[in-house]
């Protein structure tokens, strides 16, 4: 052994001597707990025939998966790729979080640090062996080194922290491999014919009355089964298993070949009964389920629209009135002078608060449950509808605060370099000039990288303000290599972000804070209300705000100076005030947050609110797309209120800053109403313009009236607007084609 090169290894590790059968030959029992010192273990090692890393010993755990109980090499691969596969499919970033090495026996040994580690442990162990195949070497533990078989990019000497949760994850799954020997029986469901299905169709009918196991359990057994999933094997195969039927959807997934299902594709028991026994012709499928006695014929139908959802139209009216008096009066004085949008400055005024406060306040609403003064919002309109102008009538302020930093920083920056060009004896003779920090606190370059490092010098946040935030979006598809979702999922939040993509020193902010503001045209926006992006939470975290709005003439009203100068004075005195009386540092600069909470009452009003919006979240009524918004307006309603209690504090200093008033909590409550309407009007747009696409598409060859008259007969209440934009025909062609019907 080279002595020189282990010594590096004690420098990260506790070691010790092993023998040449893998035990210790030495006592070793306190270097669980204690590195031996270098000059008593040298010699140990001198007279070793190798060494050994101490598991336990700063929290290092290892999983040792020993694949020599597997009796052929192809299987001892086979196991090997699908379990890695299964934990980089699980923990997101897997092979920059552990470093993995070979064993002399084939098996390998995934090494992390975990603040929750346990000892040994004996994970799974497969039919007719009592050896393991995946264990643990925690606590009490040590492992066999072997340098020079790296598997990962990591080295021994870059073993790293990993979460609990990735560390439980890795367990879980680990765990799932462990065979059991009871298998479960698949529910068998007798079907009788039934001529009252009325419009149910026969596959609908097929997969309610029937599960996969129902129509494959004479081809595979369960050999295994997870939390998540059984594990299910093709009669006659040599793999240990074909492939997985999960338990929450019951949809059967395959990686074997030889059946006559196709691999990497999801079979419910229609699917995986029109592939077995109609060669995946689905019409010839649904009339022999028809013949059996499931469903009704398939009838052709025209053109159906989706479920009607009603709205309220009083909510979708932006209450202007959750503002202070002098607030709401400047924006409806540009509403009359320049016909500025209520909802559009309405929106913008939120945003500007929730800026001005950044890190400086939180809201606790409970022991455990602390939010920030993050907001998104998108507000959506047609080109040329006048959404820029409306914001700029409210942002304009801190707009003037910006460019100030930004200029003074320019300033200062040139005095720095000048001062860092001279020679040495040229500074002792001048005052000392230091690097300048960038206040900036406003970006519309939204890129990440620029963000972070303009908020690493910008603690308490740092304002997104886009003209069009088309490009933000299509950034956030889930699908999207690199995408950035994760990252502004992360700063929604507050959670502490590190781009591990930047090169650079310094990617860390350990409170994000950036709130968004921008527009987007109804047309482009639609476009990602699809069903992929349904379920990554992200545009439910969006607040949108859609107004039915007309694009006015030319108005001769003037607003006054006097307005535009109290407006303008009044915000930037809530920026500073909040900057340089409320704002709470340590000594080392960090921003502590001042924690509000709810008064008694309002804390009434919030559970009131809270349990209203569970209600709905579990009504039979209410149409499911409508329902996911709701639970991000938990979130929402408390930060509403801190922003609206911030500016309150400011307009009347004998409000308690530390404690929400009832008036704020129910002012919240409006504002939730108001975003929950607009997200519903936004979705039935949506909806109702991927129905108008697909039944011009579907309906081509047919004539622009002749297609009019099918979405007409089957929605009367259809936007009359978006099919003459889609057909290319006038509004007034349209009212032509309704009286000729």
């Amino acid at each position: 052994m080279d002595i020189q090169k282990i010594k590096k290894y004690h420098e990260y590790f506790s070691i010790i001597g092993v023998n040449e059968n893998k035990v210790p030959s030495h006592k070793w029992k306190s270097s669980q707990t204690k590195k031996m010192a270098w000059n008593k273990l040298e010699p140990i090692l001198n007279r070793s025939y190798n060494f050994g890393i101490v598991t336990g010993f700063e929290d290092l755990e290892c999983i040792d998966v020993d694949l020599k109980v597997l009796s052929t090499a192809k299987k001892q691969t086979a196991f090997w790729e699908e379990y890695l596969s299964l934990l980089r499919e699980n923990i997101f970033d897997f092979d920059n979080k552990v470093v993995i090495y070979k064993t002399k026996n084939d098996g390998y040994h995934i090494l992390y640090k975990c603040k929750k580690i346990e000892g040994n442990l004996k994970l799974a162990s497969l039919k007719d062996s009592s050896e393991a195949i995946i264990e643990t070497r925690g606590v009490g533990g040590y492992i066999f080194t072997y340098p020079n078989n790296k598997v990962s990019e990591k080295s021994y000497f870059d073993v790293d922290y990993i979460s609990e949760d990735d560390r439980d994850t890795i367990i879980r799954y680990s765990k799932s491999y462990n065979y059991i020997s009871e298998k479960p029986k698949p529910v068998k469901v007798k079907t009788k014919r039934n001529k009252n299905y009325g419009d149910l169709s026969p596959w609908d009918d097929f997969n309610q009355r029937n599960d996969i196991f129902n129509v494959i359990n004479d081809e595979f057994e369960i050999v295994r089964q997870t939390n998540e999933k059984y594990f299910i094997k093709r009669n006659g195969a040599k793999s240990d298993h074909s492939g997985y039927v999960f338990k929450d959807t019951g949809f059967m997934y395959l990686f074997s070949t030889g059946t006559h299902y196709k691999i990497k594709t999801a079979y419910n028991a229609f699917g995986a009964y029109c592939r077995r026994y109609h060669n995946d012709d689905q019409k010839k499928a649904a009339w022999d389920l028809y013949d059996q006695g499931y469903g009704s014929r398939i009838v052709e139908q025209d053109f159906e629209f989706e479920e009607t959802i009603e709205l309220n139209k009083k909510d979708l009216v932006f209450p202007v009135d959750v503002f202070p008096k002098g607030i709401s009066n400047y924006i409806m004085q540009c509403n009359k002078t320049l016909d500025s949008s209520i909802d559009f400055m309405g929106c913008a005024m939120l945003w500007v608060l929730s800026l001005s406060i950044g890190n400086a306040m939180q809201v606790e609403v409970k022991k455990g449950w602390r939010e920030i003064a993050t907001l998104w919002i998108a507000i959506v309109g047609k080109a040329g509808i006048g959404k820029t102008p409306a914001i700029n009538n409210i942002i304009f302020p801190l707009e003037k605060i910006n460019n100030k930093e930004i200029k003074n920083y320019i300033k200062k920056q040139e005095e720095f370099e000048s001062y860092n060009n001279m020679t040495k004896t040229e500074q002792e003779q001048y005052p000392e000039v230091k690097k300048p920090k960038k206040n900036q606190f406003l970006a519309n370059d939204i890129t990440v990288e620029a963000l972070v490092d303009l908020h690493q010098q910008n603690q308490n946040g740092v304002g997104v303000f886009k003209d069009e935030l088309a490009g933000w979006f299509k950034d956030m598809n889930k699908y999207k290599q690199g995408s950035d979702l994760e990252f502004w999922l992360s700063t929604w939040s507050g959670k502490s972000v590190n781009l591990n993509r930047i090169t650079r020193a310094g990617s860390f902010v350990s409170k994000p804070l950036m709130p968004v503001l921008g527009g987007i045209q109804p047309s482009i926006f639609n476009q990602f209300y699809t069903d992929e992006n349904k379920d990554n939470g992200f545009l439910d975290r969006i607040l949108l705000s859609y107004p039915d709005l007309e694009i006015e003439k030319y108005n001769l009203k003037e607003m006054s100076d006097t307005i535009l100068n109290w407006y303008s004075d009044n915000i930037i005195s809530f920026y500073e005030k909040i900057k340089l009386t409320i704002t709470e540092t340590d000594e080392e600069g960090n921003i502590n947050p001042i924690i509000v909470r709810f008064s008694k009452e309002a804390n009434k009003e919030w559970i009131r609110i809270f349990n209203n919006i569970t209600d709905i979240q579990n009504s039979d009524t209410e149409n499911e797309y409508m329902k996911s918004m709701l639970p991000k307006q938990k979130s929402y309603i408390p930060r509403f209120a801190l922003l609206i209690h911030a500016l309150d504090c400011v307009y009347n200093p004998e409000n308690k800053l530390i404690e929400i008033s009832k008036e704020s909590i129910l002012k919240a409550e409006k504002l939730s109403k108001y975003f929950i309407a607009m997200a519903k009007k936004v979705k039935i747009d949506s909806i109702e313009v991927r129905e108008i696409k697909t039944a011009i598409k579907e309906n081509s060859k047919l004539s622009n009236f002749e297609i009019f008259k099918k979405l007409y007969e089957a929605n009367k209440n259809l936007n009359k607007k978006e099919v003459s934009e889609q057909l290319g025909v006038s509004l007034q062609m349209i009212y032509k084609y309704i009286k000729k019907l």
